[in-house]
Order: structure tokens, then sequence, then C-alpha cells
């Protein structure tokens, strides 16, 4: 690698960040509401019993839950690894992003009773602070499965965690390419993530692509683009 291959890969980050705040992105997403609160989540561990070979091995898509709430722990662990930090003075994550502009937006949908200590609702994932901050109160499980075609697992599950893209913030610097490839290698990647934690942590999950976009956009009240419905919960009989 040349000097100057070098220097911008080293910059890339940087001007990525400074792009962003110019064009008004930045960490932001297109809510139509304000939030009401803010729930600071436990920090993440960085090792655990699984390890990666066993995961990857092991790694099914699950559409069968126990009656169980997961804990806040759980769902601090799901949130990092889909799109924690892991690199405070560059803003990595836990995913690639194309040229760290980092198009997704987390949002996870908290069913009546889905996950000790925290009240049903919709919550917003703010990966630097790694903090929920609530949008919405009330459980919309039953109408997250209804726009999910009736997919049942949506409903049983205790939380369902929803992946939207603001395209513009990589499109600003790829063009059509990052609407068509780069945003849509990003999401698949953050599911994968999701789907390897899910197996440390003794939970399931499934990717769901099938649902109505504008209904998903009108019940999470945003208007960004949804790319995945994950369910998420205990999983029956636990692990091999």
């Amino acid at each position: 690698m040349n000097r100057r291959m070098l220097l911008a890969y080293i910059l890339a980050p940087a001007f990525a960040s400074i792009g962003l705040a110019l064009i008004g992105y930045g960490d932001r997403s297109r809510r139509v509401s304000r939030p009401l609160g803010m729930i600071h989540l436990p920090p993440p561990r960085y090792d655990s019993n699984v390890s990666i070979e066993h995961a990857l091995k092991v790694r099914r898509s699950v559409r069968e839950y126990e009656d169980k709430p997961l804990t806040l722990e759980q769902v601090s662990q799901l949130a990092w690894a889909a799109q924690g930090i892991t690199d405070k003075r560059y803003g990595f994550r836990t995913a690639p992003s194309a040229g760290a502009t980092y198009p997704l937006e987390i949002y996870i949908v908290v069913k009546k009773d889905g996950v000790e200590g925290l009240p049903e609702g919709i919550y917003h994932y703010l990966p630097r602070e790694h903090v929920l901050e609530l949008i919405k109160s009330g459980d919309y499980s039953r109408e997250l499965m209804y726009a999910c075609l009736d997919q049942e697992w949506v409903g049983d599950a205790a939380i369902n965690i929803v992946i939207t893209a603001i395209y513009e913030r990589t499109t600003w610097r790829y063009g059509e390419r990052g609407r068509i490839r780069y945003v849509h290698m990003e999401v698949g990647h953050v599911g994968q993530n999701i789907y390897l934690q899910c197996v440390s942590l003794g939970l399931g999950c499934v990717v769901i692509g099938a649902f109505h976009d504008e209904e998903v956009k009108k019940i999470i009240g945003v208007d960004e683009e949804p790319l995945y419905v994950i369910p998420v919960g205990v999983k029956k009989g636990g692990w091999p």
C-alpha cells in the first residue's frame, strides 16, 4: 500500500463523519415523534463460554420461543452486537460499513412482559451512548405481526428488532451503488451478528424480509426504509 492510499484509508472515517454532519444526517434518525425517556443499558460483555466456531456451527433460524422474558443484559448485548461501538475514537461499530457511513438504525419492539424491568414499547438504540430511547409506549407486537403478513413468531417473540436504513448516509458518497448494494450488504452483516449473539445468549431469532414497508414505518413512527424485522426469544429446548 503506497503512502497516498494509506493516508486515504486513515482519514476516510473522519471525512465520512464531516460529510454526514454537513448534510445533516450524523447519528440522527428520521423519527416522527420525540423520545419519551432514556434507558441506560448495562455495559456489553466482550467474551463468553461459546466459541465463534460453535456459534457458526449451530446457528439456525428459530421460530418457536419459550414464554419467558429476556433480561436487560441480553437486550444490551443484542443491541451492541447489532451496532455497538468498538472504537470510541473513530466510532467504528460491530458490523462493517462502506466508508464508515453507518446508514442503519436499530429499533426494538418490546411486548408486554417481554423484558424484565423494561416497559412495553418501541425503543431506539443510540450506539455512542449505549442507551435506549423510548419513542412509543405500548405493546405493538400484534400490529407488527399483522404488518409482517401474520407471521406468528413475530407476535410470540419477546422482542422484535427492526432495522431501518437512511440511504442518503451512504449514497452521498457512493451514489446509487450505495443504495442497491452497500447498504444491503451491511444489513446482512448485522443480521448475522444478531444470529451469533443469540447463540451465545441461549436465545433464538429469525430474520424476516416479508412485510408491508409502509405499515412497519407507521408502527415504528419513522420515515426510514425497513430492511429487517428480527423476532428474538428464549429458544425452546436450548442450544445443543
